[in-house]
């Protein structure tokens, strides 16, 4: 039998009809609406719309106010400040960390955070750690789940709202995760915690004072929006605004303004620098209250193994990053022709033409002082006196040790090297005239 031949023009092979992910094909007026995640866009915009409108019928007091804020920082913190499970090393968390492993935490405490976190209702921890550790191993690549090169639309929640390929995202490991019974049972009735801890306590809350509709409105719904729109900031202003003091290499940045959006997370440059540091801002005086409750966990017994990176370690990305600017600030200013440019002359050469031009050697290399005689703050005399012959003691010592601005300014006269050094040279030329 012939071998089968793929037709390429209807999409099929000869083993059959080969599907191909709507996320894979082009967005056409015919097919636009098939790669909308329409469950998603219900979520994360249809029902804080919802909860806008209802805002106008429903008036905010004082108490749920405060208890909307309040609740907003617990279901923040479980997001941000998620441990690890201690079942392995290799670490685990919504952020810090059943993603990175920053610190370990006792049954109570993960629980609790578990909790939280579905209060936020970003999925499970499971399906949110598992996405993270991809963004963080391919960052900035078409593995990235949710990568700002595609658009700060994108990054932010767009990669939510579209619709993507499972298998263009890169793969990573999650089994530390499928081996913790709190992550398990998260996941496994994710619906039940979001039920319970995304509206029903924001609504219990503000029931105690009688305000069971500002509750479900300001305390759940609306709460719920703004604790999303701050977590998608990690992903999207956090890699567009700020400074990069460790690595340029890829998008993270560093920003107070992001930090403030957050609780804590806009020092995004030194966090995927050093993702396995629970903290996140390493100075006292920057804003990082998921660091600050970590470490009143460990006060309290409820979290400890907090990982943090040797300050050695820290500062050397630091210098080394500077010295990256350094190089390229160098690379835009004109140092003259380099020495591996130049002409080479003999000795005899050099004095011969030291005759007729003001040329002087100065650790082998000869420079063309001419235009520079009139102006040498040391007078004429002084420049005059090396002409023709090696200056190199004259320059780099002798009565006057020369700045780095007239070392500087040297180089810009450069117009040849001698064969051998010109201290070479004149040792020869001595021993000629014995």
């Amino acid at each position: 039998m012939p071998p089968k031949t793929a037709n390429t023009s209807s999409g099929r092979t000869g083993d059959g009809p080969k599907k191909v992910h709507i996320a894979d094909t082009p967005v056409t007026l015919r097919n636009w609406h098939q790669h909308i995640d329409w469950l998603n866009v219900i979520m994360i915009i249809g029902i804080p719309l919802y909860g806008c409108i209802q805002a106008f019928w429903v008036p905010l007091q004082f108490k749920t106010a405060i208890w909307a804020i309040a609740y907003y920082f617990f279901t923040g913190l479980g997001i941000t400040a998620e441990p690890n499970p201690n079942l392995t090393r290799n670490g685990a968390g919504y952020h810090r960390l059943w993603s990175h492993s920053s610190y370990s935490a006792t049954l109570p405490l993960r629980i609790w955070l578990a909790a939280a976190g579905g209060g936020a209702v970003e999925g499970s921890a499971r399906w949110w750690s598992r996405l993270h550790r991809a963004h963080h191993r391919y960052t900035d690549t078409d593995q990235d789940p949710y990568s700002v090169n595609k658009g700060l639309f994108y990054s932010h929640f767009g990669w939510m709202i579209f619709k993507q390929n499972p298998k263009r995202i890169g793969r990573t490991d999650i089994s530390d995760l499928n081996e913790d019974p709190v992550v398990v049972w998260q996941h496994r009735h994710y619906l039940l915690v979001v039920a319970v801890m995304g509206m029903g306590v924001p609504m219990l809350g503000a029931g105690l004072w009688g305000d069971w509709w500002g509750g479900f409105v300001y305390a759940g719904i609306l709460r719920i929006f703004f604790v999303q729109q701050a977590t998608f900031c990690i992903n999207s202003l956090a890699h567009w605004l700020g400074e990069q003091p460790f690595d340029d290499r890829n998008s993270p940045r560093d920003h107070a303004i992001t930090a403030l959006a957050t609780l804590g997370e806009g020092y995004h440059n030194f966090h995927h620098e050093f993702p396995s540091d629970y903290r996140n801002a390493i100075q006292w005086y920057q804003y990082d209250p998921t660091k600050w409750m970590i470490w009143l966990w460990k006060q309290m017994g409820l979290a400890y193994d907090l990982k943090v990176f040797r300050a050695n370690e820290i500062e050397k990305g630091r210098v080394q990053q500077m010295q990256k600017k350094v190089d390229q600030r160098r690379a835009r200013l004109d140092w003259g022709t380099p020495i591996k440019d130049l002409p080479v002359l003999e000795w005899e050469e050099y004095v011969e033409l030291a005759k007729s031009r003001a040329l002087v050697a100065v650790a082998g290399v000869v420079h063309d002082v001419s235009q520079f005689v009139e102006e040498h703050p040391g007078g004429r005399a002084m420049i005059n006196a090396g002409i023709g012959k090696d200056a190199t003691a004259m320059f780099n010592g002798g009565v006057y040790y020369h700045s780095n601005a007239a070392h500087n300014l040297l180089s810009m006269m450069r117009v040849g090297v001698i064969r051998g050094g010109s201290e070479v040279e004149i040792l020869k030329q001595s021993r000629k005239g014995e």
